[in-house]
Protein backbone atom coordinates (compact mmCIF):
# COMPACT_ATOMS: atom_id res chain seq x y z
CA UNK A 1 0.00 0.00 0.00
CA UNK A 2 2.82 2.22 0.81
CA UNK A 3 4.69 2.19 -2.64
CA UNK A 4 1.07 2.25 -4.23
CA UNK A 5 0.61 5.67 -2.17
CA UNK A 6 4.82 7.01 -3.38
CA UNK A 7 3.83 5.33 -6.97
CA UNK A 8 0.62 7.82 -6.96
CA UNK A 9 2.54 11.09 -5.79
CA UNK A 10 5.29 10.42 -8.32
CA UNK A 11 2.96 9.95 -11.20
CA UNK A 12 1.48 13.14 -9.85
CA UNK A 13 4.73 14.78 -9.12
CA UNK A 14 5.41 14.17 -13.07
CA UNK A 15 2.39 15.60 -14.42
CA UNK A 16 2.69 19.00 -12.27
CA UNK A 17 6.47 18.74 -13.27
CA UNK A 18 5.89 18.91 -17.09
CA UNK A 19 3.36 21.70 -16.80
CA UNK A 20 5.36 23.89 -15.16
CA UNK A 21 4.35 24.19 -12.02
CA UNK A 22 5.36 21.51 -8.86
CA UNK A 23 3.88 21.15 -5.49
CA UNK A 24 4.96 21.82 -2.59
CA UNK A 25 4.45 18.11 -0.80
CA UNK A 26 4.25 18.04 2.88
CA UNK A 27 6.81 15.13 4.12
CA UNK A 28 5.61 11.31 5.07
CA UNK A 29 5.33 11.63 8.76
CA UNK A 30 7.56 8.35 9.89
CA UNK A 31 9.34 8.88 13.02
CA UNK A 32 7.21 8.23 16.19
CA UNK A 33 6.38 12.01 17.57
CA UNK A 34 8.62 13.51 19.54
CA UNK A 35 11.35 11.24 19.56
CA UNK A 36 14.84 11.92 19.06
CA UNK A 37 17.66 9.62 18.69
CA UNK A 38 20.20 12.19 19.62
CA UNK A 39 18.29 12.60 22.53
CA UNK A 40 18.57 8.95 24.18
CA UNK A 41 21.70 7.78 22.51
CA UNK A 42 23.91 11.05 22.77
CA UNK A 43 25.74 12.56 19.77
CA UNK A 44 28.17 9.95 19.75
CA UNK A 45 26.54 7.95 17.30
CA UNK A 46 26.20 11.00 14.76
CA UNK A 47 30.25 11.09 13.86
CA UNK A 48 31.01 9.29 11.18
CA UNK A 49 33.09 5.95 11.60
CA UNK A 50 35.04 3.30 9.79
CA UNK A 51 31.84 0.86 11.29
CA UNK A 52 29.75 2.90 9.20
CA UNK A 53 31.35 0.86 6.10
CA UNK A 54 31.99 3.48 3.53
CA UNK A 55 33.85 2.55 0.49
CA UNK A 56 35.70 5.54 1.18
CA UNK A 57 37.21 4.05 4.72
CA UNK A 58 40.08 2.40 2.93
CA UNK A 59 41.96 5.89 3.07
CA UNK A 60 43.57 7.84 6.12
CA UNK A 61 41.59 10.92 5.79
CA UNK A 62 43.82 12.03 9.08
CA UNK A 63 47.23 11.79 7.18
CA UNK A 64 45.11 12.87 4.00
CA UNK A 65 44.56 16.14 5.77
CA UNK A 66 48.16 16.59 7.40
CA UNK A 67 49.18 16.09 3.61
CA UNK A 68 51.33 12.77 4.19
CA UNK A 69 52.63 11.78 0.65
CA UNK A 70 51.84 7.91 0.91
CA UNK A 71 48.32 9.01 1.85
CA UNK A 72 48.27 11.43 -1.06
CA UNK A 73 49.44 8.50 -3.44
CA UNK A 74 47.35 6.14 -2.11
CA UNK A 75 44.29 8.04 -2.76
CA UNK A 76 45.27 9.45 -5.92
CA UNK A 77 45.52 5.61 -6.91
CA UNK A 78 42.14 5.34 -6.00
CA UNK A 79 40.82 7.81 -8.73
CA UNK A 80 41.84 5.57 -11.46
CA UNK A 81 40.56 1.98 -9.67
CA UNK A 82 37.40 0.97 -11.54
CA UNK A 83 36.66 -1.37 -8.74
CA UNK A 84 36.69 1.71 -6.39
CA UNK A 85 35.12 3.95 -8.44
CA UNK A 86 32.16 1.02 -8.91
CA UNK A 87 32.21 0.33 -5.57
CA UNK A 88 31.25 4.16 -4.34
CA UNK A 89 28.36 4.74 -7.37
CA UNK A 90 24.98 4.89 -5.87
CA UNK A 91 22.06 5.02 -8.21
CA UNK A 92 19.80 7.05 -8.39
CA UNK A 93 16.97 4.53 -8.31
CA UNK A 94 18.68 3.51 -4.04
CA UNK A 95 17.29 6.83 -2.79
CA UNK A 96 13.76 5.69 -3.82
CA UNK A 97 14.25 2.58 -1.74
CA UNK A 98 16.14 3.85 1.08
CA UNK A 99 13.79 6.69 2.11
CA UNK A 100 10.58 4.33 2.00
CA UNK A 101 11.47 4.37 5.91
CA UNK A 102 12.19 8.00 6.55
CA UNK A 103 13.26 7.34 9.99
CA UNK A 104 15.52 4.48 8.91
CA UNK A 105 16.68 6.56 6.27
CA UNK A 106 17.94 9.88 8.98
CA UNK A 107 19.38 6.95 11.43
CA UNK A 108 20.90 5.29 8.65
CA UNK A 109 22.46 8.46 6.97
CA UNK A 110 23.20 9.82 10.52
CA UNK A 111 21.02 13.26 9.88
CA UNK A 112 21.51 15.90 12.95
CA UNK A 113 17.80 15.57 14.32
CA UNK A 114 18.08 18.60 16.74
CA UNK A 115 20.19 21.68 16.93
CA UNK A 116 23.43 21.37 18.17
CA UNK A 117 23.79 24.84 20.15
CA UNK A 118 21.50 27.54 21.07
CA UNK A 119 23.77 29.85 19.45
CA UNK A 120 22.85 27.84 16.22
CA UNK A 121 19.28 27.46 16.92
CA UNK A 122 18.98 30.93 17.48
CA UNK A 123 20.54 31.86 14.04
CA UNK A 124 18.41 29.82 11.59
CA UNK A 125 20.19 30.42 7.84
CA UNK A 126 18.24 29.17 4.32
CA UNK A 127 19.83 27.60 1.56
CA UNK A 128 18.85 27.64 -2.18
CA UNK A 129 20.12 24.59 -3.83
CA UNK A 130 19.76 24.19 -7.72
CA UNK A 131 20.65 21.05 -9.02
CA UNK A 132 20.16 19.38 -12.31
CA UNK A 133 22.43 15.40 -12.09
CA UNK A 134 24.29 13.57 -9.66
CA UNK A 135 22.24 12.98 -6.96
CA UNK A 136 24.85 11.09 -4.24
CA UNK A 137 26.97 14.56 -4.50
CA UNK A 138 23.13 16.31 -3.63
CA UNK A 139 22.18 13.95 -0.68
CA UNK A 140 25.69 14.09 0.77
CA UNK A 141 26.01 17.91 0.49
CA UNK A 142 22.56 18.26 2.02
CA UNK A 143 23.74 15.70 5.04
CA UNK A 144 26.53 18.31 5.56
CA UNK A 145 24.58 21.41 5.54
CA UNK A 146 21.54 19.96 7.37
CA UNK A 147 20.56 20.98 10.53
CA UNK A 148 16.58 20.91 11.66
CA UNK A 149 16.25 25.22 12.45
CA UNK A 150 17.81 25.61 9.42
CA UNK A 151 15.51 26.08 5.78
CA UNK A 152 16.12 24.46 2.13
CA UNK A 153 14.36 24.85 -1.17
CA UNK A 154 16.14 23.03 -3.81
CA UNK A 155 15.51 23.68 -7.34
CA UNK A 156 15.39 20.46 -10.08
CA UNK A 157 16.05 21.71 -13.34
CA UNK A 158 12.96 20.94 -15.43
CA UNK A 159 14.73 18.93 -18.35
CA UNK A 160 16.33 16.62 -15.56
CA UNK A 161 16.45 13.12 -15.78
CA UNK A 162 13.15 11.82 -14.29
CA UNK A 163 14.95 9.36 -11.59
CA UNK A 164 16.70 12.31 -10.80
CA UNK A 165 13.72 14.49 -9.86
CA UNK A 166 12.14 11.24 -8.36
CA UNK A 167 15.45 10.77 -6.21
CA UNK A 168 15.61 14.20 -4.74
CA UNK A 169 11.88 14.60 -4.32
CA UNK A 170 12.50 11.48 -2.34
CA UNK A 171 15.03 12.59 -0.06
CA UNK A 172 13.66 15.92 0.72
CA UNK A 173 10.21 14.50 1.30
CA UNK A 174 12.29 13.11 4.72
CA UNK A 175 12.59 16.61 6.23
CA UNK A 176 9.65 19.29 7.25
CA UNK A 177 12.16 22.22 6.61
CA UNK A 178 13.27 20.95 2.74
CA UNK A 179 11.34 21.35 -0.27
CA UNK A 180 11.25 21.45 -3.84
CA UNK A 181 10.66 24.98 -5.51
CA UNK A 182 7.67 25.84 -5.81
CA UNK A 183 8.31 27.36 -9.44
CA UNK A 184 10.66 25.14 -11.36
CA UNK A 185 12.52 26.58 -14.60
CA UNK A 186 14.07 24.48 -17.80
CA UNK A 187 18.34 26.13 -17.06
CA UNK A 188 20.01 27.02 -19.97
CA UNK A 189 23.80 27.65 -19.53
CA UNK A 190 24.74 31.52 -19.39
CA UNK A 191 21.44 32.50 -19.80
CA UNK A 192 18.78 34.24 -17.00
CA UNK A 193 17.31 31.04 -16.66
CA UNK A 194 19.97 30.23 -14.18
CA UNK A 195 19.20 33.81 -12.08
CA UNK A 196 15.82 33.07 -11.92
CA UNK A 197 16.28 29.40 -10.46
CA UNK A 198 17.60 31.31 -7.52
CA UNK A 199 14.90 33.91 -7.48
CA UNK A 200 12.23 31.09 -7.44
CA UNK A 201 13.84 29.43 -4.55
CA UNK A 202 14.33 33.37 -2.82
CA UNK A 203 10.73 33.82 -3.37
CA UNK A 204 9.84 30.38 -1.63
CA UNK A 205 12.09 31.00 1.07
CA UNK A 206 11.34 34.62 2.03
CA UNK A 207 7.34 33.94 2.51
CA UNK A 208 8.30 30.64 4.45
CA UNK A 209 7.42 30.55 8.04
CA UNK A 210 11.09 30.42 9.48
CA UNK A 211 12.45 33.99 10.10
CA UNK A 212 16.26 32.91 8.70
CA UNK A 213 18.73 35.59 8.93
CA UNK A 214 21.41 34.73 5.85
CA UNK A 215 20.56 33.04 2.53
CA UNK A 216 23.10 31.30 1.33
CA UNK A 217 22.82 29.63 -2.69
CA UNK A 218 24.20 26.10 -3.79
CA UNK A 219 24.69 23.94 -6.32
CA UNK A 220 25.06 20.41 -6.57
CA UNK A 221 28.76 20.50 -6.72
CA UNK A 222 29.57 22.58 -3.88
CA UNK A 223 30.47 21.45 -0.43
CA UNK A 224 30.98 23.30 2.83
CA UNK A 225 34.35 23.77 4.28
CA UNK A 226 32.99 24.89 7.69
CA UNK A 227 30.58 23.58 10.26
CA UNK A 228 26.92 25.18 10.66
CA UNK A 229 28.35 26.61 14.00
CA UNK A 230 31.49 27.97 12.36
CA UNK A 231 29.00 29.41 9.25
CA UNK A 232 27.04 31.13 12.07
CA UNK A 233 29.73 32.67 13.64
CA UNK A 234 31.26 33.89 10.39
CA UNK A 235 27.96 35.72 9.36
CA UNK A 236 27.02 37.22 12.99
CA UNK A 237 31.16 39.36 12.16
CA UNK A 238 28.93 40.85 8.83
CA UNK A 239 26.28 42.51 11.16
CA UNK A 240 24.00 42.81 8.65
CA UNK A 241 26.27 43.16 5.48
CA UNK A 242 26.82 40.55 2.32
CA UNK A 243 29.75 38.76 1.63
CA UNK A 244 30.11 38.23 -2.22
CA UNK A 245 32.01 39.40 -5.05
CA UNK A 246 31.15 42.58 -7.01
CA UNK A 247 33.88 44.48 -8.99
CA UNK A 248 34.41 46.31 -12.12
CA UNK A 249 33.63 44.40 -15.52
CA UNK A 250 37.06 42.79 -16.60
CA UNK A 251 37.86 44.23 -20.24
CA UNK A 252 37.94 41.11 -21.77
CA UNK A 253 33.78 40.40 -20.83
CA UNK A 254 32.53 43.60 -21.96
CA UNK A 255 30.97 41.92 -25.22
CA UNK A 256 28.96 40.46 -22.44
CA UNK A 257 26.86 43.19 -21.84
CA UNK A 258 27.57 45.07 -25.28
CA UNK A 259 26.28 42.61 -27.36
CA UNK A 260 22.42 41.39 -27.31
CA UNK A 261 21.63 37.67 -26.54
CA UNK A 262 18.59 35.91 -26.95
CA UNK A 263 18.41 31.72 -26.04
CA UNK A 264 17.98 30.43 -29.40
CA UNK A 265 18.24 25.93 -29.59
CA UNK A 266 18.80 26.20 -25.99
CA UNK A 267 21.85 28.03 -26.02
CA UNK A 268 22.62 31.58 -25.25
CA UNK A 269 23.78 33.06 -28.83
CA UNK A 270 25.11 36.78 -29.59
CA UNK A 271 22.52 37.99 -32.57
CA UNK A 272 25.10 40.64 -33.51
CA UNK A 273 22.91 43.32 -32.14
CA UNK A 274 24.15 46.08 -29.81
CA UNK A 275 22.41 45.68 -26.60
CA UNK A 276 20.40 48.78 -24.99
CA UNK A 277 22.04 50.98 -22.36
CA UNK A 278 21.28 49.70 -18.85
CA UNK A 279 17.73 51.16 -18.11
CA UNK A 280 18.83 52.52 -14.51
CA UNK A 281 21.58 55.13 -13.54
CA UNK A 282 23.88 52.15 -12.04
CA UNK A 283 27.39 50.83 -13.21
CA UNK A 284 26.79 47.41 -14.16
CA UNK A 285 29.21 45.45 -12.07
CA UNK A 286 30.67 41.42 -12.24
CA UNK A 287 31.04 38.92 -9.75
CA UNK A 288 29.89 35.31 -9.29
CA UNK A 289 26.47 33.79 -9.27
CA UNK A 290 27.44 32.51 -5.57
CA UNK A 291 26.61 34.61 -2.60
CA UNK A 292 25.99 35.19 1.18
CA UNK A 293 23.15 37.29 2.11
CA UNK A 294 21.08 38.99 4.41
CA UNK A 295 17.39 38.57 4.49
CA UNK A 296 16.63 42.36 3.93
CA UNK A 297 18.86 42.33 1.12
CA UNK A 298 16.78 39.55 -0.39
CA UNK A 299 13.55 41.91 0.57
CA UNK A 300 15.34 44.89 -1.55
CA UNK A 301 15.92 41.95 -4.32
CA UNK A 302 12.08 41.04 -4.33
CA UNK A 303 10.67 44.65 -3.90
CA UNK A 304 12.87 47.20 -5.17
CA UNK A 305 11.28 49.13 -7.82
CA UNK A 306 14.92 49.11 -9.69
CA UNK A 307 15.25 45.42 -10.05
CA UNK A 308 12.65 44.48 -12.79
CA UNK A 309 13.81 46.63 -15.32
CA UNK A 310 17.25 45.51 -14.47
CA UNK A 311 16.04 41.93 -14.66
CA UNK A 312 14.43 42.66 -18.09
CA UNK A 313 17.72 44.36 -19.35
CA UNK A 314 20.33 41.63 -18.47
CA UNK A 315 18.02 39.05 -20.16
CA UNK A 316 20.04 40.12 -23.33
CA UNK A 317 23.33 39.40 -21.77
CA UNK A 318 25.88 36.99 -21.26
CA UNK A 319 26.38 34.83 -18.20
CA UNK A 320 23.75 37.87 -16.38
CA UNK A 321 24.55 35.46 -12.99
CA UNK A 322 27.72 37.11 -12.82
CA UNK A 323 26.17 40.34 -13.14
CA UNK A 324 22.76 40.31 -10.96
CA UNK A 325 23.60 40.21 -7.95
CA UNK A 326 27.32 41.94 -8.06
CA UNK A 327 25.30 44.89 -9.56
CA UNK A 328 22.57 45.04 -6.87
CA UNK A 329 25.34 45.01 -4.26
CA UNK A 330 26.33 48.40 -5.62
CA UNK A 331 23.21 50.07 -5.66
CA UNK A 332 22.22 52.53 -3.02
CA UNK A 333 19.64 51.82 -0.56
CA UNK A 334 19.66 47.61 -0.82
CA UNK A 335 20.49 46.38 2.49
CA UNK A 336 23.88 45.96 2.99
CA UNK A 337 25.15 47.03 0.01
CA UNK A 338 28.63 48.65 -0.81
CA UNK A 339 29.11 52.11 -2.50
CA UNK A 340 30.70 51.94 -6.21
CA UNK A 341 33.86 53.06 -5.42
CA UNK A 342 36.39 50.66 -6.58
CA UNK A 343 38.07 50.96 -2.65
CA UNK A 344 34.89 48.63 -1.65
CA UNK A 345 35.05 46.10 -4.65
CA UNK A 346 35.46 42.47 -4.03
CA UNK A 347 37.45 39.51 -5.01
CA UNK A 348 36.25 36.05 -5.07
CA UNK A 349 39.34 35.28 -2.86
CA UNK A 350 38.36 38.07 -0.15
CA UNK A 351 34.36 37.15 -0.10
CA UNK A 352 33.34 34.20 2.07
CA UNK A 353 30.96 32.53 -0.65
CA UNK A 354 33.08 30.41 -2.67
CA UNK A 355 36.69 28.91 -3.10
CA UNK A 356 37.10 28.09 -6.36
CA UNK A 357 40.22 27.11 -8.74
CA UNK A 358 40.82 28.54 -12.01
CA UNK A 359 43.18 26.61 -13.95
CA UNK A 360 44.15 29.95 -15.41
CA UNK A 361 44.78 31.92 -12.31
CA UNK A 362 47.14 28.44 -11.09
CA UNK A 363 50.55 28.59 -9.80
CA UNK A 364 53.23 28.59 -6.95
CA UNK A 365 53.19 31.56 -4.93
CA UNK A 366 56.01 33.12 -6.78
CA UNK A 367 54.44 33.94 -9.77
CA UNK A 368 52.78 37.64 -10.10
CA UNK A 369 49.60 35.72 -11.70
CA UNK A 370 49.01 33.30 -9.68
CA UNK A 371 45.54 33.37 -6.84
CA UNK A 372 45.88 30.40 -5.51
CA UNK A 373 48.28 26.72 -5.75
CA UNK A 374 47.63 24.00 -8.52
CA UNK A 375 44.72 22.08 -9.04
CA UNK A 376 45.40 17.89 -7.13
CA UNK A 377 42.58 17.00 -9.24
CA UNK A 378 41.47 17.13 -12.81
CA UNK A 379 40.11 20.32 -14.55
CA UNK A 380 36.11 20.79 -16.10
CA UNK A 381 35.69 23.71 -18.14
CA UNK A 382 38.68 25.27 -16.63
CA UNK A 383 37.67 24.44 -13.05
CA UNK A 384 39.58 22.56 -10.81
CA UNK A 385 37.62 19.06 -9.69
CA UNK A 386 39.03 19.08 -6.67
CA UNK A 387 41.72 15.73 -5.07
CA UNK A 388 42.97 15.16 -2.07
CA UNK A 389 45.71 16.84 -2.78
CA UNK A 390 43.79 20.46 -2.34
CA UNK A 391 42.46 19.61 1.11
CA UNK A 392 45.25 20.42 3.17
CA UNK A 393 45.20 24.26 1.19
CA UNK A 394 41.10 24.80 1.38
CA UNK A 395 40.72 23.87 5.38
CA UNK A 396 43.34 27.12 5.34
CA UNK A 397 40.94 29.20 3.60
CA UNK A 398 38.01 31.81 5.37
CA UNK A 399 35.62 30.48 2.80
CA UNK A 400 32.87 28.85 3.40
CA UNK A 401 31.85 26.33 0.58
CA UNK A 402 34.09 25.00 -2.26
CA UNK A 403 33.05 23.96 -5.68
CA UNK A 404 33.82 21.76 -7.46
CA UNK A 405 33.46 18.38 -6.37
CA UNK A 406 32.45 15.42 -8.25
CA UNK A 407 31.94 11.55 -6.41
CA UNK A 408 32.18 10.43 -9.55
CA UNK A 409 35.56 11.12 -10.76
CA UNK A 410 37.35 11.37 -7.05
CA UNK A 411 35.31 11.00 -3.75
CA UNK A 412 38.02 10.72 -1.46
CA UNK A 413 38.09 15.03 -0.93
CA UNK A 414 33.97 14.33 0.02
CA UNK A 415 34.65 11.90 2.18
CA UNK A 416 37.27 13.28 4.20
CA UNK A 417 35.66 16.72 4.65
CA UNK A 418 32.42 15.30 5.44
CA UNK A 419 34.45 13.11 8.65
CA UNK A 420 36.32 16.24 9.51
CA UNK A 421 33.60 18.60 9.87
CA UNK A 422 31.38 16.23 11.52
CA UNK A 423 34.21 15.51 13.98
CA UNK A 424 33.96 19.44 14.53
CA UNK A 425 30.69 19.69 14.73
CA UNK A 426 30.05 17.54 17.56
CA UNK A 427 33.17 18.98 19.70
CA UNK A 428 31.51 22.46 19.29
CA UNK A 429 33.95 23.98 16.83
Amino acid sequence: MKLLKRGMFLLLLTVTFALGSIWILSPLTLSKPGWNPSSVLGNSWLEYTDSDDSPEKVCNCSAILQGEREALEQAKLLTITKDFHKSVHIPDEHYMNATEDCSAFKLRRKYLTSPLSQEEEDFPLAYSMVVHHKVQNFERLLRAIYAPQNIYCVHVDKKAESSVLFAIWAITDCFPNVFLVSQPVDVVYAAWSRVQADLNCMADLYNSSIQWKYVINLCGQDFPLKTNLEIVRTLRLLKGGNSLESGEIPAGNLERVRHAYEVIDGTNQDTGKANEPPPIDITIMSGSAYFVVSRGFIRSVLEDRRVPALKEWLKHTFIPDELFWATIQRMPGVHGSTWHHKKYDMSDVNAVARLVKWKVYEGSQDSPNARYPECHGSHVRGVCIYGAGDLQWMLKQHHLFANKFDIDTDPVPVYCLEKYLRKRALSGL
